[in-house]
């Protein structure tokens, strides 16, 4: 016996396939299977095959399609024997689905039954809205202001929030923009009311301070008109606004003592704040998946799905995203949609992005990474599939545009339009009023959020176990054979509900924060 079937007799092979149709499946095993290995079905590996890749469970003739989901993910490139290995470099990409003629509101969704009884301990907001954590947001109206407002607010953390000990945190909200840009462009809006609208996150309790520079293009005013955010009885009707280039303020440490001490009636009033039990209804909880593999489709995504149709149930609000990831399964959400009219939001928004993309000249396929694929996706057909899952099944009830913030009362599953980019989504649904953020990832990421605890789900076990203090919950029991779906999304759901009662996740025990 030599080596190499010594080790293919040494495992049990364990493959995952998505739909009886499929004519490919992925390798389970740690560390991929060798050539040789007997698959259950009798089938012998024609090739080592790595994790998460796909291996030909029948002949496939030149050109024939390769299905995984029971969609066409690719064409064959060659002929591909059974129980070979089936890589990128053998698969042509399909074509992207035209925006035309697509099932518009078609497909009913399932009949969910109402959830009742779950709740969370939560902070509410005079507008309504409720918070899973108290924090101060300092808003900046243009990146000069960058440098000194990261100095106050390091200085307001040492100085002023030990005083204040039922405030979370004090974070300075800055951005790149505000100043040499063409402020009144048709599309200067989306940055615009990206930064008002993340100034008014539920996390931030109402309480609205901002730092200007003085001469920049975006002024305290036009971020934030008056009526666009609620204003306690004791407070002023006007913003409360540090300008550097007052002339009150002689010297760097003028500016500084200025900023601190203005910090310190919102800190008071966040700090009277005490939680309160509310309905799970409350929470806003935004879905996104960074970092992927073959695996993300198989495990994390599918255990959040299950999570997002529990959300549903219990009347809470979801948001998934990232337009280049369901682009090329558009005609499952215009299908999904509640209402014709949900269907073309979804199609405008696409297709904004379509033509976004196509001034830039950026091929679609560019969004798989090169760790995507050696997690064994093979193009962005194949992550589509993945990161759609993670919706759930419920009917997609309505649809906002980059930058957009929820609408009182808007509940149900939101199709919230961003780039794919991690920080960038999470950025938007923060503006759009998530409270909460759930990220699956498969190769690894130290992704997080200063203003919204961010629960990371791992797709694989050996991924949990390298990164356990980095990992909030381990989908990849599901692929060991040790949990179920369902039972995993059980588990995410109450582990949601815990953290939006105040429990750190790791990213927050760590202050890992990329926004």
């Amino acid at each position: 016996m030599n080596s190499s079937t010594r080790a293919a007799s040494s495992v049990t092979p364990v493959l995952i396939s998505m739909h009886e149709a499929d004519n490919v499946a992925i390798v389970a095993n740690d560390g991929g299977l060798p050539a040789g290995t007997v698959l259950p079905s009798g089938l012998v590996l024609a090739d080592k095959v790595p994790q998460g890749h796909k291996v030909a469970l029948a002949d496939l003739a030149d050109g024939e399609t390769v299905r995984r989901y029971n969609v066409p993910i690719g064409y064959a490139r060659q002929a591909i024997p059974a129980g070979s290995w089936v890589h990128e470099r053998l698969l042509q990409m399909p074509a992207a689905r035209a925006l035309q003629g697509l099932p518009m509101a078609t497909r009913p969704a399932p009949a969910l039954a109402p959830l009742d009884g779950y709740s969370f301990e939560g902070y509410r907001n005079a507008d309504g809205s409720v918070g899973t954590r108290n924090i101060l947001a300092i808003t900046t109206t243009v990146q000069c202001v960058a440098g000194v407002v990261a100095h106050a607010v390091s200085r307001i953390k040492t100085e002023l929030l030990p005083l204040f000990p039922n405030v979370d945190d004090v974070v300075g909200l800055e951005h790149s923009y505000g100043c040499g840009v063409a402020i009144d462009a048709p599309d200067a809006v989306i940055p615009i009311r990206t930064l008002k609208n993340i100034s008014l996150n539920p996390n931030f309790g109402g309480e609205v301070m901002v730092v200007s520079l003085g001469c920049e293009k975006l002024q305290p005013e036009r971020l934030l008109p008056p009526g666009s955010f609620p204003i306690a009885d004791e407070r002023d009707s006007g913003l409360d606004v540090v300008c550097l280039q007052d002339a009150a303020h002689v010297g760097f440490m003028s500016m500084l003592d200025d900023i601190v001490e203005r910090a310190r009636p919102h800190l008071a009033r966040l700090n009277a704040r005490r939680r309160e039990t509310v309905p799970a209804s409350e929470l806003v909880v935004g879905v996104q998946c960074g970092g992927s593999d073959a695996f993300s489709g198989a495990t994390a995504n599918p255990a959040v799905g299950f999570a997002a149709d529990l959300l549903v149930r219990a009347g809470a609000t979801v948001m998934f995203s990232e337009n280049t990831e369901v682009r090329d399964g558009v005609e499952q959400l215009t299908s999904r949609a509640a209402t014709p009219e949900v269907a073309e939001a979804i199609v405008r928004e696409l297709d904004w992005y379509d033509r976004y993309l196509d001034r830039g000249r950026v091929d679609r396929s560019a969004n798989t990474t090169p760790g995507n694929k050696a997690g064994g996706l093979s193009n962005i057909v194949e992550k589509a599939m993945g990161s759609i899952i993670k919706s759930g099944s419920a009917a997609i009830g309505s649809v906002l545009a980059p930058g957009e913030k929820l609408a009182p009362g808007q509940k149900g599953l939101v199709f919230a339009a961003t780039p794919a980019s991690d920080f960038i989504c999470g950025t938007l649904q923060l503006a759009a009023g998530m409270n909460l953020h759930v990220f699956t990832t498969g190769r690894g990421t130290p992704y997080g959020l200063a203003a919204c605890p961010v629960v990371k789900v791992a797709t694989r076990t050996d991924l949990a176990r390298r990164w356990h203090d980095l990992m909030d919950l381990n989908a990849g029991r599901i692929a060991d054979g040790e949990n179920t779906i369902e039972e995993t999304g059980w588990e995410l759901f109450r582990l949601l509900l815990d953290v939006a009662s105040g429990r750190r996740t790791w990213a927050e025990h760590w202050k890992l924060q990329n926004a």
